[in-house]
């Protein structure tokens, strides 16, 4: 009883002379502040609530125009309509105090309708997208539409500061293709892929399905188009995502680096309390919505709906299909060192800890003699596992007790901190050291992630940082963006003294981190045996990361192409080299310009890239005919990237058909080939300088490595890349080690080989022609 005594804030007891009340001071304060901090929150989201829903109007103007309403009325002259008389008809009386509240109403209506015209104004304004697919080549002209748009899209998004959601309630939905256009993209696509007769027999498919059950489908999809707010991204989520069974590690979770030519400490807990510190200033503008949303060429927004589940999610699995789980606040982090797992405060006394005490709470646990109890140290291996062995695990070992309480812990932190015990080093003269620093982020030793959590932050021995995130609450582009705010503001905050501490005296001694109690001996077979299938899951991945120096996007520029056409241009003939055949191609492309808009696929396998990729490999080709045939298959390739952001892409599309399809138990022959097709070859650009604190010619060392994923096929390859600069990219290659056709060095070594064969064949080419040629290219920025 004493144990319970002490864990409430207060007990009473009824006695013969009368009540006996005893109240623990500092645990009600804490009760206290709780609930102040609790409706501060929700008073700010209402305030919030009311900016964005008037935006682009101001809040203030308001008080402008009920001020003009109560000048003209009591000047004798009539409002608009006559909307104060109307008003003041159904008021009690005509008092001076009844007069300015109709004046207050007639302006309030006023005000609304011009808030509701800008709004509706800027979102039809959205819809067009001709924009995307004006020339950007030197010299080119922008169509006289084009240029009025611009000027009227620059008032309207420029009229009031934005707030992080401001703009979603002006944001067009994403438009839904025809059966006819998707059919005629996917058939042009796959040419390069499949021999005559083959590609006669899709074509006869494609028929079949566009003129019989695809009509049925496409009616379904129509009607979900206009009653859901996106019409590809709630199905996307679940059967890509959620109702997948694979296990989360290699399979689904991303990574990223730490910029890897700076190193600002090498003290690990200094370096793991400025990095909570930073992440949670992030929190912080996210749910004030003072971080402002990414607008394209600083006027065209981009769906920020991703960012509301960056923090204080977990996704928790089902028998079937898994859930996302967000909390709407958390005071707390975990922190996993050596086996054990730790609650961590990160709110005391009525603010956000400081780095400098922050440290001391690190500092605690790593000097702490703590030894893990027995399961605890490979229990995360259970997020590894199989989805549905685990929610059955869970369902039967974690849903009462102390096992339930701490793993609710755990998934209601913030985030998760992993403080490892050994280094993530890099060494250009030692490029090994760069492959094992990204298998430690992509997958660790199976158990020190928690790879259920919305990102486990990585801590090396010797400060270097890293992360690893669950895909299903967004995609790559939002951690990214995280990721590199935090990079910038942790080399230009200046937070470490000349020991590599963090700056500052702790005001109080911060509250002593606290260790999650388990009782984990009844599933120790489960335990036993998930780590078992994630250490042999881990070992059939190998990772390479190509540090690319030559040249980067400047030599691209200078060829007038769009760096990412470039790249994926050599990729495919990388591929090509590597494997001795063309293969389904997917590269991810976003749709945020959309309200709720994830991704759409590109396909850059065409039939100009296969046709360029032959003369490559063909010695009668000339430089001049080779460079024109690589123009030609950029031109698409842009035209495919600028169809996928504009809503008329391939495969969402296809995707959400074949969903319907399963949903009415209607079977399809081309639905069934089109999406048991698999991608050998997965890309992906990393976004770079999202927020424009990034200044790489005042911190030219301030930049990500960027990040990979798993390979998506047994026997294909998975290919992330980040532009870093003018003269330095970084791919990050993997692949299966139990298949024979892939080998993650080789194709590093294909790929450097095609980067070198591509500058040669353009600097031939300007040799022979002083003058640089014309693209042919739009050019995309990157």
């Amino acid at each position: 009883m004493a144990e319970a005594h002490a864990a409430v804030a207060f007990s009473f007891a009824i006695t013969h002379e009368g009540f006996d009340i005893n109240y623990d001071h500092e645990v009600l304060n804490l009760v206290w502040n709780s609930g102040v901090r609790s409706w501060k929150k929700r008073l700010g989201r209402a305030r919030n609530g009311v900016r964005n829903g008037v935006y682009p109007a101001h809040i203030q103007s308001l008080w402008l125009i009920s001020a003009i309403a109560l000048g003209l009325h009591f000047a004798g002259y009539q409002a608009p309509f006559n909307l104060t008389n109307k008003i003041l008809v159904h008021l009690p009386s005509n008092t001076i105090n009844w007069q300015v509240t109709a004046c207050f109403l007639a302006a309030l209506v006023v005000w609304l309708s011009i808030c509701f015209t800008m709004r509706y104004t800027l979102k039809l304004l959205l819809m067009y997208k001709g924009w995307m697919y004006e020339s950007r080549a030197p010299g080119s002209r922008v169509s006289l539409p084009t240029m009025l748009w611009v000027a009227v899209v620059r008032v309207l998004s420029s009229w009031n500061k934005p707030g992080l959601y401001s703009f979603q309630g002006s944001l067009p939905r994403l438009p839904l293709p025809s059966v006819k256009d998707t059919m005629t993209r996917y058939l042009r696509s796959v040419r390069p892929l499949l021999d005559d007769e083959n590609y006669t027999r899709m074509e006869r498919l494609a028929k079949e399905f566009e003129q019989t059950i695809g009509k049925k489908l496409q009616w379904y999809l129509i009607l979900k188009s206009w009653w859901s707010t996106n019409y590809v991204s709630d199905w996307w989520e679940e059967y890509v995502y959620l109702r997948g069974r694979s296990p989360l590690c290699v399979n689904s979770n991303f990574y990223g680096t730490d910029a890897i030519f700076m190193n600002l400490t090498d003290k690990q807990a200094a370096r793991a309390a400025n990095v909570i510190s930073l992440l949670l200033n992030f929190r912080r503008l996210i749910e004030h919505q003072e971080l402002q949303p990414i607008m394209v060429q600083g006027m065209i927004p981009l769906c920020s709906w991703q960012y509301e589940r960056t923090f204080n999610t977990a996704r928790v699995p089902g028998l079937e299909t898994d859930r996302i789980i967000h909390y709407r606040d958390s005071n707390h982090i975990v922190v996993l060192h050596k086996g054990c797992y730790y609650k961590m405060l990160i709110y005391h006394k009525g603010r956000i800890l400081r780095p400098c005490e922050l440290q001391v709470q690190i500092e605690e646990i790593l000097k702490g003699k703590a030894s893990p109890v027995e399961g605890e140290e490979h229990l995360a291996a259970l997020t590894a596992w199989n989805r549905s062995k685990w929610a059955e695990a869970r369902n039967t070992f974690f849903s009462w007790g102390v096992n339930q309480t701490s793993l609710r812990t755990i998934e209601s932190a913030a985030f998760v901190l992993s403080l490892d015990d050994e280094p993530f080093e890099f060494d250009l003269a030692r490029p090994e050291l760069l492959d094992n620093f990204g298998k430690k982020l992509l997958h660790g030793n199976g158990y020190n992630r928690w790879f259920d959590k919305c990102f486990t932050v990585c801590v090396g021995t010797n400060g270097r940082v890293g992360f690893n995130a669950e895909h299903t609450w967004s995609d790559a582009a939002i951690a990214s963006h995280m990721w590199e705010n935090l990079i910038v503001d942790d080399l230009v905050s200046d937070g470490y003294d000349e020991t590599g501490n963090t700056k500052g005296i702790p005001e109080f001694q911060p509250p002593t981190p606290t260790r999650l109690t388990w009782d984990l001996k009844p599933c120790l077979p489960q335990i036993e045996e998930a780590t078992i299938d994630v250490t042999k899951l881990i070992n059939e991945v190998n990772l390479r990361i190509l540090v690319h120096q030559d040249y980067g996007k400047g030599f691209m520029k200078k060829c007038r192409i769009s760096p990412d056409a470039y790249i994926q241009m050599a990729l495919q003939l990388a591929y090509y080299r590597d494997a001795g055949r063309f293969s389904l191609t997917y590269e991810a492309s976003m749709t945020r310009l959309f309200r709720e808009g994830r991704t759409e696929t590109v396909r850059p396998c065409t039939i100009e890239s296969s046709a360029w990729v032959k003369a490559m490999q063909n010695p009668n080709t000339t430089n001049d005919e080779r460079v024109k045939m690589l123009q030609a298959a950029c031109d698409r390739h842009q035209l495919g990237y600028q169809d996928a952001m504009c809503g008329r892409g391939i495969d969402r599309h296809l995707f959400c058909l074949y969903v319907v399809s399963k949903y009415l138990e209607v079977d399809s022959p081309f639905l069934n080939e089109v999406l048991s097709e698999p991608w050998r070859l997965s890309t992906s650009q990393t976004p770079h300088g999202q927020t424009p604190k990034m200044d790489l010619k005042k911190h030219p060392n301030c930049i990500s490595a960027g990040g990979g994923f798993g390979p998506v096929a047994d026997d294909g390859y998975g290919v992330s890349y980040i532009i870093a600069g003018e003269n330095l990219i970084f791919f990050h290659i993997s692949a299966k080690t139990t298949c024979q056709q892939t080998d993650v060095h080789r194709f590093a070594q294909n790929i450097s080989q095609a980067l070198t064969d591509i500058r040669s064949m353009f600097e031939q080419h300007m040799k022979d022609h002083p003058k640089p040629a014309k693209s042919l290219t739009n050019g995309k920025s990157t």
